[in-house]
């Protein structure tokens, strides 16, 4: 079930949402059944537009799956993320695309956020939710529609504005449909979650491992 506008806004203001959690999408879907998942699997289009550093044409692309909420996600910005930028995308050797799967109704808002800021400007969506990482403990915390206006307005933002958006339900319905996908077609199931090229790597991942991976198929 799609959480609704009410329930949504009523839920960014309150400190627990416990009251909500059987309506909210944003809960696993649990396991999907086994099936095989290939790179065009991973690479098909479906609600939102992706958000992506790198050529397109590189040969070796890697799609992350995160929660703006987990904090295994955020370790993995801070630590290993520029890493594999400066080393792969930045050498425009790796296409990068960053794909929302919240576990909870705050990582939705946020990641919103980030879309609403962004719009079609990839850059600024992986600053926003560089941000939005390093900033997790605050805006996750009971006051979270204060600490998101506050973000917004950094980048530009009015309060009505990022209040617009997080009562944007079309939005919120695209994510979730997106999320759906991920889950049943690609049986993503936590975060953070990796394909490169295909290839799913469950968890915090450290950089060697990432290279390990990634070289090979850039010599291929």
């Amino acid at each position: 079930m799609i959480i609704t506008r009410r329930a949504f806004t009523a839920a960014l203001s309150l400190s627990g949402l416990a009251a909500f959690a059987g309506l909210s999408p944003w809960r696993l879907i649990g396991e999907a059944m086994a099936q095989s998942v290939t790179a065009a699997d991973v690479a098909k289009p479906v609600s939102l537009p992706d958000m992506a550093l790198g050529p397109k044409d590189a040969a070796v692309t890697i799609t992350e799956y995160a929660s703006m909420t987990c904090p295994h996600c955020a370790r993995f910005a801070e630590s290993v993320f520029p890493k594999i930028k400066a080393e792969y995308i930045d050498t425009n050797k790796v296409r990068y695309v960053f794909r929302e799967f919240p576990l909870d109704i705050k990582a939705a808002a946020g990641s919103m956020l980030a879309r609403c800021i962004a719009k079609d400007d990839a850059g600024k969506y992986f600053a926003v939710i560089d941000t939005l990482f390093k900033s997790q403990d605050v805006w996750t915390g009971s006051k979270t529609t204060e600490s998101l206006k506050q973000i917004g307005k950094q980048a530009g933002l009015s309060g009505q504005e990022v209040e617009t958006c997080l009562k944007d339900q079309a939005l919120l319905d695209k994510i979730a449909a997106d999320q759906k996908y991920a889950n049943e077609v690609l049986k993503v199931n936590s975060t953070p979650t990796f394909f490169i090229n295909g290839d799913m790597v469950k968890g915090e991942t450290s950089f060697e491992e990432f290279k390990k991976k990634i070289d090979p198929l850039l010599k291929g």
